[in-house]
C-alpha cells in the first residue's frame, strides 16, 4: 500500500479499540506523530501497549463524551481518524441511551472541536447498518432504508452531522460505511463479539459455535488491511468530489454464515485437525440484523483511488494465523 502520508498530527479517537489500534500502527510506520484517545470502555490497553515506548506516540486516557477530553485531544493535529464508537446492534437495543450518548453526543462533541481547533479533516467510521430496510444489492451510497436498530439511527445521525458541518462551518468530512471487518486484535471474548473472532475462539476450544438463523443470511466480509487502506487514502485525498461524502468499505462480495463456518474450519484444522469435526449449531435469528449485505465499492475506486487488495479467503487465513498464535 504506497500511499504517501508522513509527519502528520493525527488523532485516533477508539485507538485502542480493534480497528483503531491498527490505524494507529499503520500511522507510525509512515512516520507520522499519533494521538490515541480512548478510555477503554471497550478498547484495550494490550492493543497499544508495544506503542507506549515510541515517541512518536502519545495515549491520552479521555471519554469523547467529555468535550474537555476532546478540546485535549484535538490541540494541534492536523487530522482526526474518529473509531470511537459503542459499537454492537444488540448492545443497542439492550442500551438505547448509552449507544446514543457515546455515538451521537460523542460525535458531536468531536466535530465542534475539530472545527474549532483548525483540523484539517475529520474522516469518521460510518456503518454498513445505516442500509438499514433496503434490499436493494448492491448496497449504493445513495441509496438507504430506514434504521433496524438504535445502533443504525446513532450512525446515521453521525452522516446527517457531518454534512452539516461540512456545508455550514466548511470542515472536510469522509465517512467510511464499514461492512463486517475482522482480523488481527478482534476482540473474540464478551456478549457483544463480532461473529469471526466469536467463532473462532469457539472452535479453538473444541466448542460448537452457535449461528444466529439458518446460515444463509450473507454478509460483506472485510478485512482490516483494507480498512486501514480506505482511511489513508481518506486523509490523502484531494481531488473535491472526494470530500464531504461517504463511501462503503468493504470487499464488495458476499458470503454466507455457512460458508464462513466452511472456511473457519478449513484454514483452522491446518492448526488442529480435530476442528474440521466439530459441528454448528443453529439458533433463532438475531433481532435488528440485516438479511443480505453486499457492497458496491465504485465510488470508493473512483474517488479514492480504493483497491481492496484481500477477499475474505485471503483475510481469514492471515486472521486465523493471528488468533492461533495470540489466544
Amino acid at each position: 500500500m504506497n500511499i504517501n502520508l508522513s509527519e502528520k498530527k493525527i488523532l485516533v479517537t477508539g485507538g485502542a479499540g480493534f480497528i483503531g489500534s491498527n490505524l494507529c500502527e499503520a500511522l507510525l510506520e509512515k512516520n507520522n506523530k499519533v494521538f490515541c484517545l480512548d478510555n477503554f470502555a471497550t478498547g484495550k490497553k494490550e492493543n497499544i501497549e508495544h506503542l507506549l515506548s515510541n515517541s512518536n506516540f502519545t495515549l491520552i486516557e479521555g471519554d469523547i463524551r467529555k468535550i474537555e477530553d476532546c478540546q485535549k485531544a484535538v490541540e494541534g493535529v492536523d487530522y482526526v481518524l474518529h473509531q470511537a464508537a459503542l459499537g454492537s446492534v444488540p448492545r443497542s437495543i439492550k442500551d438505547p441511551i448509552t449507544s446514543n450518548d457515546v455515538n451521537v453526543g460523542g460525535f458531536l462533541n468531536m466535530l465542534v472541536v475539530s472545527r474549532d481547533s483548525g483540523v484539517k479533516r475529520f474522516v469518521y467510521a460510518a456503518s454498513s447498518s445505516t442500509y438499514g430496510d433496503s434490499e436493494s444489492l448492491p448496497k449504493v451510497e445513495d441509496k438507504i432504508g430506514k434504521p433496524l436498530s438504535p445502533y443504525a439511527i446513532t450512525k446515521y445521525v453521525n452522516e446527517l452531522y457531518a454534512d452539516v458541518f461540512s456545508k455550514t462551518y466548511g470542515l472536510e468530512t469522509i465517512g467510511l460505511r464499514y461492512f463486517n471487518v475482522f482480523g488481527r486484535k478482534q476482540d473474540p471474548n464478551g456478549a457483544y463479539a463480532a461473529v469471526i473472532p466469536k467463532f473462532v475462539g469457539q472452535f479453538m476450544k473444541g466448542e460448537s459455535p452457535t449461528i444466529n438463523g439458518d446460515g444463509n443470511y450473507s454478509r460483506d466480509f472485510t478485512y482490516i488491511d483494507n480498512v486501514i487502506q480506505a482511511n489513508m487514502l481518506s486523509l490523502v485525498a484531494d481531488n473535491p468530489k472526494a470530500i464531504n461524502t461517504v463511501y462503503n468499505v468493504a470487499y464488495g462480495d458476499r458470503n454466507t454464515l455457512n460458508d464462513l463456518v466452511g472456511y473457519l474450519k478449513e484454514n483452522l484444522s491446518e492448526f488442529d485437525a480435530s476442528i474440521a469435526e466439530i459441528e454448528v449449531k443453529y439458533g433463532p435469528n438475531r433481532q435488528g440484523d440485516i438479511p443480505h449485505s453486499l457492497a458496491s465499492v465504485d465510488k470508493a475506486k473512483e474517488l479514492l483511488n480504493y483497491n481492496p487488495e484481500y477477499s475474505l479467503q485471503e483475510g481469514l487465513k492471515e486472521a486465523v494465523k493471528w488468533y492461533w498464535e495470540n489466544l
